[in-house]
């Protein structure tokens, strides 16, 4: 049978209330009281019930993690760094899966349903009101990963999207490359519209090169393979900013099959250095979205705002870095 708290509360010669308080965060307990329940609870193999421990505090210590886009691999990175992140600091992700949704109502209602003490939007796709909704509904929240604003209403973190289109820019007009192009995600997708201006503000400036710009339907790699294969059947470009790197690798993929070649007949660029974009078979020219660096400030945040629900919201930008691999042709 389960070992109880009245069982530890008569191993350690201390009351229940004793046994409650010291697995009571912030509640008062002398150190010596402390001491004889931890001895007794590690000899009986004792573990505080969370649940009941929320029953006292009105916390329950539950983060909703929401996101909207499962398909893309990218985010299995960014889960895997948010659960371990959270659950280090005492606190216990709830996954939320909102494919498709674009109305904070459902996620709300759900996870109101689970008396969660937060939010955390994973999303770069999803719009600033999104995650805003839950602030109105009186829950703390930050949207890691979304679009920045000079006056933002939560707090949001990610990347210079706008920065990361002119780096892509850049980079492909030192290679030599005169007809570019942006295959992007979802075309209302923030991310989309903010990298493909950033893009769009360096190859416009100058009258040599010429600019195309196409969307897949999301950010995944039959999209990506799908729309690549597309215009490989019209007048393609010489050099692809994907805007993603699963849109990259499924573009790679329908150049292959074509029986074409990168970087000998076509340039690509993606965008995160997701794990796999290192791969041999792969070896994608990308520009690497410092992920970590962005989980670990979101996390930050949220702590913060549960402490102090009266701070003001923060906006944090972080930068992208190129990552050299073998999709482009090399510098002069």
């Amino acid at each position: 049978m389960a070992v109880t708290l009245k069982d530890v509360a008569k191993r350690a010669g201390v009351s229940r209330s004793a046994v409650s308080r010291t697995y009571t965060e912030g509640a008062s307990v002398s150190d010596k009281t402390r001491a004889k329940v931890e001895k007794a609870a590690d000899a009986l193999g004792y573990s505080p019930n969370a649940l009941a421990s929320s029953l006292t505090t009105g916390r329950t210590k539950l983060i909703g993690l929401v996101s909207n886009n499962f398909h893309n691999p990218i985010f299995l990175e960014v889960f895997d760094l948010f659960t371990k992140g959270l659950q280090a600091r005492g606190l216990r992700p709830l996954l939320v899966n909102l494919t498709d949704e674009v109305s904070p109502e459902n996620s709300l209602r759900m996870l109101r349903a689970y008396s969660v003490d937060g939010v955390i939007v994973a999303s770069s796709t999803l719009p600033a009101s999104f995650a805003e909704g839950f602030k109105d509904a009186g829950v703390p929240v930050v949207h890691s990963f979304g679009r920045q604003s000079v006056n933002p209403q939560v707090d949001v973190l990610g990347i210079d999207n706008r920065a990361a289109g002119r780096l892509a820019a850049k980079t492909l007009i030192a290679r030599g490359y005169k007809r570019l192009a942006f295959l992007g995600g979802p075309e209302m997708a923030t991310s989309t519209q903010d990298r493909l201006a950033g893009f769009a503000e360096v190859v416009l400036a100058d009258p040599s090169l010429t600019l195309s710009v196409s969307y897949a339907t999301n950010y995944s790699f039959d999209a990506g393979r799908a729309e690549m294969s597309r215009l490989l059947t019209s007048n393609p470009a010489e050099a692809y900013f994907c805007g993603d790197d699963v849109l990259s690798i499924g573009a790679l993929s329908a150049i292959q099959s074509a029986g074409l070649r990168v970087p000998e007949n076509f340039g690509i660029i993606g965008l995160n250095d997701m794990e796999m974009a290192g791969w041999a078979n792969i070896n994608l020219t990308t520009l690497r979205n410092p992920i970590k660096d962005i989980v670990a400030a979101s996390i930050e945040l949220i702590e913060a705002a549960l402490k102090d629900d009266s701070r003001d919201p923060e906006a944090r930008l972080f930068d992208c870095q190129i990552v050299e691999r073998g999709t482009l042709r090399p510098l002069p």
